[in-house]
């Protein structure tokens, strides 16, 4: 006999094993990437169901066809994100009510003025002992004031409600370029980190922008540990985050290491800046060196880990992709 589960109402609901079951709760552009992340590895995780299910707003397409029917089909959601395949084990199911049956972890993708609505419907038709994530940017604005949509969702379904945001873009994750995010929440750490294994691949977790985030974190430590009259807002002017920014996406370095990660670090660096730079100079692997060495005298190398990673990738001791592995460990 499979055991059971009590709605907010009071209600049983058949739950088969105490695996987790995941919903999401819209189907848009995010919402069909938020699936797609999710369904990778709900099949590599043994404690929830392989299956996600993704409500889906019914839509008729030009062709006639019903658009919960043809992303089941085609295992592609071709209004709002043509060209992706989602994972066979995500299933389109346009009843809001059939589509949060038994799950325990509900993630909600819809735009934010619909989420009121949403939530009126979901009221006493969802496990009591469920838990939410919001992955909606805005928020629900009334004449008393503005409301946090996480804020809403607990307040109306009575479940606590995590929050996963960051600079991210919903296209680049789909085709699974380096992007980030981070997972707020307010007092369930455990319940925090089974989001965090929900939605981590080798390819959300860390971009262009988290790395740059990352070293200007250490560079503003490593400034002010050897010269404590640094002050914070030096790291604001056009010296610090703008000069970062700037050598990030262009320049002599940029080339050099693009190239460098294109060959997964076959060729060495002192041969590319022969090959590409025609006479130039890198700057930026003398410059990890010299880092590297500070931080070896003085016994520092393990409160700068994005520093020693891109000192020993220049020397070939680790490969290119450390510098997304390393924020792992």
């Amino acid at each position: 006999m499979s055991p059971s589960a009590e709605t907010a109402s009071g209600d049983d609901v058949e739950v088969p094993n105490n695996k987790s079951r995941v919903t999401v709760v819209g189907s848009g552009n995010w919402g069909s990437v938020a699936a797609k992340l999710i369904a990778s590895n709900t099949l590599k995780l043994s404690s929830f169901h392989d299956e996600v299910r993704m409500w889906v707003f019914e839509e008729v397409l030009p062709s006639g066809e019903k658009l919960s029917e043809v992303i089941n089909q085609t295992n592609e959601n071709v209004k709002y994100l043509p060209g992706i395949k989602l994972g066979r084990n995500v299933v389109a199911v346009p009843d809001l009510e059939h589509a949060v049956r038994d799950a325990n972890m509900l993630v909600f993708v819809a735009p934010h003025q619909l989420m009121e609505g949403l939530c009126r419907r979901l009221v006493g038709k969802i496990r009591a002992d469920a838990e939410a994530i919001s992955l909606i940017k805005g928020m629900e604005v009334k004449m008393e004031g503005p409301c946090m949509i996480s804020t809403l969702i607990t307040e109306q379904l009575g479940i606590n409600c995590c929050v996963l945001m960051g600079a991210n873009i919903a296209n680049e994750i789909a085709v699974e370029k380096f992007s980030e995010a981070t997972v707020g929440y307010r007092e369930n750490k455990e319940i925090a980190e089974k989001w965090v294994r929900l939605f981590s691949t080798p390819y959300f977790m860390v971009s262009a922008a988290a790395i740059m985030r990352m070293g200007l974190r250490e560079m503003k430590a490593f400034s002010q540990l050897l010269f404590s009259s640094v002050k914070d807002s030096t790291f604001f002017e056009s010296c610090g985050v703008a000069d970062l920014i700037t050598t990030c996406l262009g320049g002599r370095n940029r080339k050099c290491a693009d190239a460098f990660a294109r060959n997964g670090g076959k060729k060495s660096f002192d041969e590319l800046e022969a090959e590409i730079l025609q006479g130039q100079k890198l700057q930026g692997v003398l410059t990890a060196k010299e880092v590297y060495e500070v931080l070896r005298h003085r016994g520092w190398l393990e409160l700068f880990p994005l520093f020693r990673t891109v000192h020993e990738i220049c020397i070939g001791r680790l490969p290119p992709t450390a510098i997304v592995e390393y924020s792992q460990s």
